[in-house]
């Protein structure tokens, strides 16, 4: 007896030794291999191949004071905690990134607290009311759902919380999470990208100018170098001429921008400038229309209380319909609409006014699972119209990017628009068309325009190095050119540009400004960084109303079960360890 249980006895000693030693390998070989297990089904803790690209290219530190220390609400709690997860599974993989956790409200001098406040501000962070409950009801405190990433000194806001129009609370909170990879990753390529795409906007049909398109151009200044350019039918203008053989006269003909932009033009294009941009997109050059079909203007109803909608010739119906789209001469009307003041009346000499829903003026709520798309606030449009997919080109991709509610319904132009709609309630029956397409993305191989007919004038004499089919490229076209358009307010006798996607009548954000930055960013992003947008976590809520059915349930299972799986283990194991020791 006295043998065997010496034996044992080696026999522990002997298992224990090895696996200390098994534990001391791993650890040695951990820290020469570098590798993490994510066992969640949507792959939560892990980051996407393009941002482990762009963290192995950091070699300086990228510090982020994230702004969600403090007593918050356990949703508030649950993004703090996924935003700490993040960096640290970012600083995993590169040791340049840092960060910190501070709390913006504790210093208690009330003076200090909106000094810092508004230094936040100053910095790019939008602050967010915030109701929590006391021991004498309930009391509002401002928190601010952020960070600010500094690099080499300069410094980039981060905004962690999304603001969705028809979401929920969990819902947006889930969405935010679902979204902290692109929302770090972005801001960290914006402050350490040595190279910027260089994006054009396009000039002399019309277009809007540099005051209404401001906000977006600043913007657009984190990622890009942008400019402003007028074709004028010189074959240049978007190109660029390099001699490889001066023998043989030779020359390399590259594209001079990544993207260009063509936001509400209002006159036609001449088949010179048009053959310029065809040959533009055939070099691989990428394309963001933002184009009006129908013309309509809200100027007209201020005056007159109706106007007309009428179709606009701008030339490029053969075009469009060549890279696989069609714009219809129609405006889209839409229950799910922009309120705007109507003046009701007056009250001591000054004016009342209510708000109305605007049918014109859709408000389109992304659906599409497309990263352009995904996650997005709502947009805000204004006398938008339909596309119709054609041309089965099996070269060309066709994505639905934007789309009417449930309950819209199109008409045809030439079109009285009145006012008078607005006193009156809308015949439900009328809007019985769903999701109809206002944006599309095309990407593939696209055939020229031109293909075996050149302009007449157009000449090979100065080799324009013509080509009938393009390289892989992509284009996006959306029927409304007031997309893109910033509001103007007069400010000591100055206009002065409001931010993209507010609505100065209702107070209201939509999420044009990201809209417009997510289709850039994807037209000119070759490290695949926006196709994190589509990383899903799936929304695992209770169910309010079974858990008080059946709370009781519940908390006796929870208490008591435990304990007599305890007990029934505790039993067998005392009864093997009988059997096989005892006698």
């Amino acid at each position: 007896m006295k043998e065997k249980k010496t034996n044992i006895k080696s026999a522990n000693l002997t298992q224990f030794a090895l696996g200390v030693i098994i534990i001391i390998l791993l650890n040695i070989i951990g820290s020469y291999v570098f590798t993490r297990i994510d066992l969640t089904t949507e792959k939560r803790y892990s980051l996407s191949d393009a941002t482990k690209k762009m963290l192995d290219n950091i070699h300086d530190l990228v510090f982020f004071r994230v702004y969600l220390e403090g007593e918050f609400p356990a949703g508030f709690k649950r993004l703090a905690r996924e935003t700490k997860e993040m960096l640290d599974e970012m600083r995993a993989y590169n040791p340049n990134i840092e960060y910190e956790f501070i709390n913006p409200s504790q210093n208690p001098d009330d003076r200090e607290r909106q000094k810092i406040y508004r230094q936040l501000v100053e910095k790019g962070l939008s602050p967010t009311d915030l109701k929590v409950k006391t021991k004498d009801g309930t009391s509002t405190k401002i928190i601010f759902p952020g960070a600010i990433a500094s690099y080499h000194g300069h410094e980039m806001p981060v905004e962690l919380l999304l603001s969705q129009r028809t979401a929920t609370p969990e819902e947006i909170l889930n969405n935010s999470i679902e979204n902290l990879e692109f929302s770090l990753a972005d801001a960290i390529r914006k402050l350490v990208a040595n190279h910027r795409p260089k994006i054009a906007f396009i000039e002399g049909h019309g277009e809007l100018n540099q005051k209404e398109t401001a906000d977006i151009t600043l913007a657009f200044r984190d990622y890009y170098t942008v400019e402003r350019i007028t074709l004028n039918e010189q074959l240049n203008s978007l190109t660029k001429r390099t001699l490889l053989d001066s023998i043989n006269n030779k020359y390399s003909i590259t594209n001079k921008y990544d993207a260009i932009i063509i936001a509400k033009p209002d006159s036609a294009f001449s088949e010179k400038d048009k053959f310029i941009i065809d040959q533009y997109i055939m070099r691989g050059g990428k394309v963001l229309w933002l184009v009006d079909p129908v013309f309509a203007s809200m100027d007209s109803l201020q005056v007159n209380f109706e106007t007309m909608g009428i179709s606009m010739d701008l030339h490029l119906t053969d075009m469009f319909f060549k890279y696989g789209v069609r714009l219809n001469n129609n405006l889209v009307m839409d229950l799910n609409a922009l309120q705007i003041p109507i003046k009701v009346g007056e009250m001591g000499n000054q004016p009342q006014f209510d708000f109305f829903p605007w049918y014109y003026f859709p408000i389109l709520t992304p659906t599409s699972d497309h990263p352009i798309v995904r996650n997005l606030n709502a947009i805000k449009t204004e006398f938008i119209s339909s596309i119709d997919l054609v041309n089965d080109n099996p070269q060309i991709k066709k994505t639905i990017l934007l789309s009417s509610s449930r309950y819209s319904r199109t008409v045809n132009v030439p079109a009285e628009i009145t006012l008078a709609i607005l006193g009156e309630k809308p015949d439900e029956r009328l809007y019985n068309k769903q999701h109809i397409p206002v944006g599309v993305l095309l990407e593939g191989q696209f055939e020229s325009l031109y293909a075996n007919r050149l302009p007449p004038e157009i000449t090979d004499d100065k080799g324009i190095g013509f080509q009938e089919t393009s390289k892989n490229t992509k284009m996006i076209v959306i029927a409304d050119g007031d997309i893109i358009k910033n509001q103007m307010q007069l400010s000591n006798g100055n206009y002065i540009p409001l931010p993209l996607g507010y609505d100065k009548y209702t107070g209201q954000q939509f999420g044009n400004k990201e809209l417009i930055l997510n289709t850039m960013n994807y037209l000119t992003d070759d490290s695949g960084l926006i196709s994190i947008r589509s990383k899903e976590l799936k929304l695992r809520l209770l169910d309010r109303t079974k858990v008080e059915k059946e709370r009781t349930y519940w908390q006796v299972l929870n208490t008591i079960a435990p304990v007599i799986l305890v007990l029934i283990f505790g039993l067998i194991q005392a009864y093997f360890r009988k059997r096989k020791y005892g006698g």
